[in-house]
């Protein structure tokens, strides 16, 4: 049997197990990178496109994950340091933050901000109609408000530090690490099928602990089950999610260019340097 697609592994209903031997050739592979301890961790300057072309993002800068146990030290510290990342950008809230703080990584610095705001919530009712699309939208949006300070200091990263790697993360690496990773992406000029592919990688990337991640998000959901409407929705990732999204940013912000100079604050000309950035380091 060939070996399946990453796409194809991708959109495998995560109520399934993924194959031992599909997983681990994915996962040793581009663009995910091993960093012991962690997991869905990869590098989106290495995301494979529809066309062969170099991703628009340059490789070795910008680095996505899931969440950092203690347990990552000292072999995981180590894989990050050697990825050349120098900061890590924890985007998880204040009680997730709490209960298991980031490890320190020597010559890495960390970076996370207590939201002063609600934490964004999620409500399993609102992923019921179609393939959850409604519930995406507002989850995501959400992200968008909630976490705008982490992501300014990201976005001041690319801006001012093009020659040091980042990395950032929140505790499945799934969907504020997402959002964050489809907004780079887009201001980096990326393609739309590659942008869906990095999101729908996350089925992937998150396998090692699906498990243990499908009971994070029974418990922040509050449904009663796996088979309570909506939670299957809420669980798998699909394309329709994704593009429901970015048109409620195209529609309530005016796109992610506005976003950034309109909500974030950014001038045309910081907004200009970080896309240059994302792109080449001159």
């Amino acid at each position: 049997m060939a070996t399946p697609s990453l796409l194809a592994l991708a959109l495998t209903d995560v109520s399934n197990a993924l194959p031992k031997d599909y997983l681990l050739a994915a996962l040793s592979s581009p663009p995910f990178v091993n960093v012991p301890g962690a997991f869905n961790t990869r590098d989106l300057g290495l995301l494979p496109t529809a066309t062969g072309r170099p991703p628009a993002i340059r490789p070795g800068f910008v680095f996505r994950s899931g969440g950092f146990p203690a347990g990552v030290l000292p072999d995981g510290g180590e894989a990050v340091r050697a990825l050349g990342v120098r900061r890590m950008f924890d985007l998880r809230s204040v009680q997730e933050h709490t209960q298991q703080p980031d490890p320190e990584v020597d010559g890495v610095e960390g970076v996370w901000l207590a939201s002063g705001e609600k934490e964004a919530t999620v409500g399993v009712e609102d992923f019921v109609e179609g393939e959850g699309e409604k519930g995406y939208e507002m989850m995501y949006l959400d992200v968008l408000r909630v976490y705008r300070e982490h992501i300014t200091r990201v976005l001041e990263h690319v801006r001012d530090r093009p020659g040091e790697g980042l990395l950032f993360h929140c505790t499945a690496g799934r969907d504020r690490t997402g959002v964050v990773a489809g907004l780079l992406l887009s201001l980096a000029g990326e393609d739309r099928d590659t942008i869906v592919l990095d999101f729908l990688l996350s089925r992937i990337g998150t396998e090692p602990a699906r498990e243990h991640l499908l009971a994070f998000a029974l418990k922040g959901s509050k449904a009663k089950s796996v088979s309570t409407p909506g939670f299957h929705n809420l669980s798998q990732l699909r394309e329709s999610c994704w593009n429901a999204f970015v048109k409620a940013v195209q529609r309530d912000y005016g796109g992610w260019d506005s976003y950034v100079t309109g909500t974030l604050g950014f001038s045309d000309e910081d907004l200009a340097t970080i896309k240059k950035n994302l792109v080449a380091k001159d």
